[in-house]
């Protein structure tokens, strides 16, 4: 295991190679299927209590299915799996030099969906042209209980985010219980009224944005994940899916350079470029931020141990 920060955000990445556990020779989705049907306790066991927290993300690393691709990921968290991960794969970029696998230049990383174009810029730097964005639906409005109605955009930016600008709230790290019980309390909102992304995907993102604190900086945001634990990090798919909106609405050119600022003061570099007719909406977003390696491990599993295999839920 080698550990990372993204602007804050941890990532764990797991070697599979060095692991002695094997997903098999199928393709890529085939062996997430296999990983969460038959094998979701190693998540678990590997992300979780006692051995990590609520907040770090897991990136499981692979040898790729797709022609011409470095890697293959398999981006996971305290409650399941993620389609890509921002903050994740620059932290994937910076383990692989860190192991002397990577140099300064262009790597291609397979997701689950899709592969994700990779400018390792140095050892600790990376610039990530991610999948296809889009804005799926604006000025979406739900009745949040205790909250009233709020008013927001729907993205793809590799996860499905629900994106507010007008709120009440400071985004502040002083005010993170409220900003969570608020959007926690959207999620729920969106579920319980049926709003989705495409196809009736689930919303598990919720990004709230202000201005920012640096006025070098064009926003700030707050964004909770999937499993109640918000993105210390500006969030990588975040502020792709906030790229899309502002492509969207007219609001920024390709590219020009968008500085999203995130809940602890850290930048990611934003810009995008148009995926084919600009009519259709379809960008593909490019993110640069900078990881930094905080350990390298080996995970015990003694059978004695009564949390082996993580702290039930």
């Amino acid at each position: 295991m080698v550990d990372s920060h993204t602007a804050g955000e941890p990532t764990r990445v797991v070697l599979a190679a060095e692991s002695g556990f094997s997903l098999g020779a199928g393709s890529l989705n085939e062996r997430l299927q296999q990983l969460r049907s038959g094998h979701d306790a190693l998540r678990r066991a590997v992300l979780c209590e006692p051995r990590g927290s609520d907040v770090l993300v897991g990136a499981w690393l692979l040898e790729p299915d797709a022609p011409g691709c470095d890697a293959a990921l398999i981006f996971f968290n305290n409650v399941g799996y993620l389609g890509m991960c921002g903050h994740g794969t620059i932290g994937v970029a910076a383990t692989l030099a860190h192991l002397g696998r990577a140099r300064p230049g262009p790597l291609r990383m397979q997701t689950p969906v899709g592969t994700v174009q990779v400018e390792l810029l140095s050892a600790n730097r990376a610039t990530i042209h991610n999948v296809p964005a889009r804005r799926h639906r604006g000025n979406v409005t739900v009745d949040v209980p205790g909250h009233g109605a709020v008013t927001g955009e729907i993205a793809w930016g590799g996860n499905w985010f629900f994106l507010v600008g007008h709120h009440p709230y400071n985004l502040d790290k002083g005010a993170v219980d409220e900003l969570t019980g608020f959007t926690w309390a959207i999620r729920q909102a969106l579920q319980t009224a049926g709003i989705t992304g495409a196809n009736g995907a689930a919303i598990d993102h919720i990004e709230l944005y202000a201005s920012p604190r640096d006025p070098a900086n064009h926003s700030r945001n707050f964004v909770l994940c999937p499993g109640k634990a918000y993105d210390r990090s500006p969030c990588g798919t975040g502020t792709s899916a906030k790229l899309a909106c502002l492509a969207a609405d007219g609001k920024l050119a390709p590219g020009e350079i968008w500085r999203q600022e995130g809940i602890l003061g850290t930048v990611f570099e934003g810009s995008y470029a148009w995926a084919g007719d600009p009519a259709e909406g379809i960008v593909i977003p490019s993110i640069t931020g900078a990881a930094y390696i905080t350990g390298e491990a080996t995970l015990l599993f003694d059978p004695d141990d009564p949390f082996s295999a993580g702290i039930p839920e």
